[in-house]
């Protein structure tokens, strides 16, 4: 992975549409059912908001019913990263992007096999990349 992509505050408010620096940089949540990648079925790659960095890949994403888009996994390396968060009175463990910090979701522990892993994303912190337009 390349080096740490650093923003100014106000750079990321000019880059990014509202919602998407309410998630991505105040880890924020958007509404369930609501987001643009919640039932997106074609082929491809999900890549940070912020930064571009590839993060997950259509042969993970399922539908778990969450409200939310949902894969079994990241992609390969290291370009997820995970913190604690105990925000709104919960115990969770929130999902980071590990090249420039944004808030991704949250992971949880009842995904499908054979990872058990439920990465549930908001659809504001990602952008689609076809897998025709790679």
């Amino acid at each position: 992975m390349s080096d740490k992509v650093v923003k100014t505050e106000e750079q990321w408010r000019e880059e990014l549409t509202e919602l998407q620096y309410y998630v991505a940089r105040e880890k924020g949540t958007e509404r369930p059912f609501t987001g643009e990648y919640t039932k997106e079925k074609r082929s491809g790659e999900y890549r940070c908001i912020g930064c571009g960095e590839p993060l997950f890949s259509s042969d993970g994403k399922y539908d778990s019913g969450c409200g939310w888009p949902s894969f079994s996994e990241a992609l390969p390396g290291d370009a997820v990263e995970t913190a604690e968060d105990n925000s709104g009175g919960m115990r969770r463990v929130e999902i980071l992007c590990r090249k420039c910090d944004s808030h991704l979701g949250h992971v949880f522990p009842d995904g499908p096999q054979p990872t058990g892993t439920r990465y549930c994303v908001n659809s504001a912190s990602l952008a689609f990349e076809p897998q025709d337009e790679k």
